[in-house]
């Protein structure tokens, strides 16, 4: 089994920044894709940024510019550097990672945190 754990959520005026936090822990081999999603109040899960095995990165139209995804493979961390907050940031944020729990046993498992709460005061 894999746990992710985030961390680094909170309170933050507009304009602020926030860094969030995801350590993988358990039985990996690897990781391939690691990401980072939110769901605002009433709203779906939606795709915030990811970031490749390889370091290749997709970011939302809506945080190009301001948020930067990043990882440590050494830690098993990805981070997501979040710039220039606004309200509607406002989301319970959930990491995302793809792993490979053996060399011996091929494919991925998708995992998920338990999602950590961000609010942007105006």
């Amino acid at each position: 089994q894999v746990q992710l754990l985030e961390s680094g959520g909170g309170l933050v005026r507009a304009g602020g920044p926030l860094r969030l936090s995801c350590v993988a822990s358990g039985s990996i081999f690897s990781i391939n894709t690691m990401g980072w999603y939110r769901q605002p109040p009433g709203n779906q899960r939606e795709l915030v940024a990811s970031i490749g095995a390889g370091g290749s990165t997709v970011y939302a139209d809506s945080v190009k510019d301001r948020f930067t995804i990043s990882r440590d493979d050494t830690r098993k961390t990805v981070y997501l550097q979040m710039n220039s907050l606004k309200p509607e940031n406002t989301a319970v944020y959930f990491c995302n990672a793809h792993v490979a729990s053996s060399k011996y046993a091929p494919g991925l498992f998708e995992y998920w945190g338990q999602g950590t709460q961000v609010t942007v005061a105006s």
